[in-house]
């Protein structure tokens, strides 16, 4: 459990950099790569599917100004944990980040610039909606210095766009797409399936679509029905957990033909065009979250601490101005570490090395050679004295395999 925390105790969290660096029962002998995501919280509608930390609100009292400050206050105040390390990606996620202009964007990037250490390629993705698309926009953000573009397609199906509540229909995602294809060198498509009342010939139309473009990643989710949404108090007629595997059968076949590699379970790119961010994700690295609502997991030389900054944008912005934006702070329970570490790496198409296991957790093999025991004997899993991959199985049932590492947890 991550304890809550009093305000009179936040500077300390934020700034107490000895405290994370004490000796402990852990022994990292390396810090993975750092990432920096970036939390923008508004969007012009909320999805009745959407269970992220986002907030309807009108352009016009959009407070891109203040939440900016804030922003740069919340760095600034998290430095002392990530003092020297480089970062390796960025990404600006929400609700709508491309709801902020392009020179909004370009004078965060410049402040963050001015305090983090950057890969010289470092990786820089925006999301973006069709909704907030105008023409040049796109292009805009990449002069601003994003290097990568995220479009929420979701479906090129207007009726099935009224039914997500999507802003935008099928002429503003088509014109959306295209001019991201023309601004940026890398850029992604989420679409979704098992949408209410979509058919196997739909879903194959929406893909075959999407690949026109000739996009270099697409990311494609099964809709779920989360806790506290929109959809879980009035739920949809969605298809049958078999129509929904056929589904997923038909987008693997036809991007598979499009030359687009499933390299984890939910993301299919062309090579050298996966998105660096969420592998870091996935291969257990770092990330400080910034902004309201924001996660951070972050390694230290005995231990892992996952910070969460205050979720209502204006109690963030208060809070970050004033110097304490952090509203919990834990460090993972050496016993968490297993089932947390497979949680990411299992999505992963190739699997894990043994080292990084034992590198990214301060951890022992023999941490999770049960586990590995139990999966390989139900077929879950391959493995040989390196490297850990999950079967097709085990990627089919992805879920039932973490299980394993969840009950093993001792």
């Amino acid at each position: 459990m991550i304890p809550i925390l009093a305000d009179s105790e936040q500077a300390s969290v934020s700034h107490d950099v000895q405290h994370y660096m004490r000796p402990g029962l852990l022994q990292l002998a390396a810090l993975p790569p750092l990432s920096l995501y970036v939390h923008m919280p508004w969007c012009l509608k909320k999805c009745p599917y959407c269970d992220f930390n986002s907030h309807e609100v009108q352009t016009q009292d959009l407070p891109q100004q203040r939440y900016l400050d804030a922003l740069v206050a919340d760095l600034d105040a998290a430095l002392p944990l990530i003092w020297g390390r480089t970062v390796h990606s960025i990404f600006f996620g929400g609700g709508t980040p491309s709801l902020f202009s392009p020179a909004a964007i370009e004078r965060l990037l410049s402040d963050i610039r001015a305090r983090l250490r950057l890969e010289p390629d470092c990786e820089i993705t925006l999301e973006a909606n069709p909704g907030t698309f105008e023409k040049d926009r796109f292009r805009a953000y990449r002069q601003a210095g994003v290097t990568r573009l995220s479009v929420g397609v979701q479906s090129f199906n207007d009726q099935h766009l009224v039914a997500l509540g999507r802003v935008h229909d099928r002429a503003q995602a088509v014109a959306a797409v295209q001019e991201a294809a023309l601004s940026f060198d890398t850029f992604n498509l989420d679409i979704m399936y098992a949408l209410p009342g979509q058919t196997l010939e739909q879903v194959g139309q929406d893909i075959a679509t999407a690949l026109q473009f000739e996009p270099p990643h697409i990311s494609i989710y099964h809709l779920t029905i989360e806790p506290n949404t929109y959809f879980s108090k009035f739920p949809p007629s969605v298809p049958e957990d078999d129509t929904a595997y056929a589904m997923l059968d038909l987008v693997t076949e036809l991007t598979g033909a499009g030359g687009l590699d499933r390299y984890e379970v939910s993301a299919y790119a062309t090579a050298n065009h996966r998105s660096r961010h969420n592998l870091n994700y996935w291969q257990f690295g770092d990330y400080l979250g910034i902004g309201a609502g924001a996660h951070s997991k972050l390694s230290f030389a005995h231990r892992v601490v996952r910070q969460v900054r205050f979720r209502d944008p204006r109690r963030y912005m208060e809070h970050a101005l004033a110097g304490h934006a952090l509203t919990h702070s834990a460090e993972v329970a050496r016993t968490d570490l297993p089932f947390e570490f497979m949680l990411n790496a299992l999505r992963l198409r190739n699997g894990f090395g043994l080292r990084d296991f034992c590198e990214r957790t301060g951890l022992a093999v023999t941490a999770i050679e049960s586990a590995l025991n139990e999966a390989e004997r139900k077929g879950l899993i391959e493995r040989d004295f390196a490297r850990v991959r999950p079967t097709q199985r085990g990627f089919d049932f992805l879920s039932d395999l973490q299980e394993i590492f969840l009950s093993n947890a001792s």
